[in-house]
């Protein structure tokens, strides 16, 4: 048990959060009720001022966080084990002096939750190389392979968060999606609003009156007798679910999406990996002490056998950021 008030400042990691997201990551064992009660208390403050949960927090924050009756909290964490280190830095497929981009596998969450204890974020003690412990300036969901960017100084985190935030950076991803849009390129501008479901889950839908504004580029590369496309799609906006959500929304959802009506037939499809196939390709961004950089990330195996297995070919595929940099350039 915590026996006196402890004063905690936000991370970059943590900017831009809600503040009952932001207790759920690092005090995972306090339950949302106690939390409720706290805030309604005035026990929890931010700066100094009464707080909500569904404030956000921002980097530089303050947060009092009174006594807790908790057999153990998230910020003890435990030594990492060399299996992890190993593990952590087989994903590495760029580092320098101000930046680190991991090849995210499918399955792996970026941060952790009451009930997410394997994670990224615990694995970046591994990634020290001599220096600083990275920081993460974004984020991809779970079930989401490829590129996720790492700072390895406090400088570099300011400057590629700024980037995300202010769309400086621009990413590309590679889809499997059932059926095949009806144009082969297009604009996909569709606002987004998160809803809250059963036993605290969250979906998001688009809402063209009360959503937040939501904007994808798409490119049809290849299709397989309409039944299933190869999309290369460059989010333009960065919503959560948003590629997702976009692509059900134009009666094409990703393999494997089963939140949003992706659902693999197993019976048709016996020889392929039943995860959603949906890969964070490459990425390209203002370096914080270069120009532009851009890194791709290779298919995992298992999503590389399922677009053999489909008859796509990934190979001398050309660069994907020419295509979409006239559209880009409009928003």
């Amino acid at each position: 048990m915590s026996e006196k008030v402890t004063f905690i400042q936000v991370d970059i990691n943590d900017n831009d959060c809600r503040l009952d997201r932001w207790f759920k990551r690092h005090y995972p064992q306090l339950k949302q009720g106690m939390l409720q009660k706290l805030l309604r208390g005035k026990n929890i403050r931010v700066n100094g001022k009464r707080a909500t949960s569904d404030m956000h927090v921002f980097a530089g924050d303050e947060i009092r966080v009174p006594p807790l009756d908790l057999e153990v909290k998230a910020s003890e964490k435990k030594e990492l084990s060399e299996k992890d280190k190993i593990f952590i830095q087989s994903c590495v497929i760029y580092k320098d002096d101000d930046m680190i981009v991991l090849n995210k596998p499918a399955g792996l969450a970026v941060q952790g939750g009451s009930k997410q204890t394997y994670h990224v974020d615990g694995l970046l003690d591994g990634l020290k190389y001599g220096g600083e412990r990275p920081k993460l300036v974004h984020r991809l969901d779970k079930e989401t392979s490829g590129v996720l960017v790492l700072a390895r100084t406090n400088k570099a985190a300011q400057l590629l968060t700024r980037a995300f935030k202010t769309h400086e950076a621009h990413k590309i991803y590679w889809a499997l999606v059932i059926g095949c849009p009806k144009m082969k390129e297009g604009e996909i501008n569709a606002p987004l609003i998160k809803k809250s479901g059963k036993n605290g889950s969250e979906s998001v839908q688009v809402d063209i009156e009360k959503g937040q504004e939501a904007v994808s580029l798409y490119h049809v590369v290849d299709s397989l007798a309409n039944k299933i496309s190869w999309l290369e799609l460059m989010p333009l906006t960065g919503r959560t679910h948003q590629l997702r959500v976009h692509c059900a929304y134009i009666g094409t959802p990703i393999l494997g999406d089963t939140k949003y009506g992706g659902n693999i037939d197993k019976n048709q499809y016996q020889d392929i990996s039943h995860r959603m196939y949906l890969h964070a390709r490459a990425i390209q961004l203002p370096h914080p002490s270069k120009k532009i950089i851009e890194v791709y990330a290779p298919l995992p195996q298992e999503m590389k056998k399922s677009f053999e297995f489909f008859g796509f070919n990934d190979k001398n595929k050309e660069n994907t950021f020419k295509i979409f940099e006239k559209k880009k350039r409009g928003f």
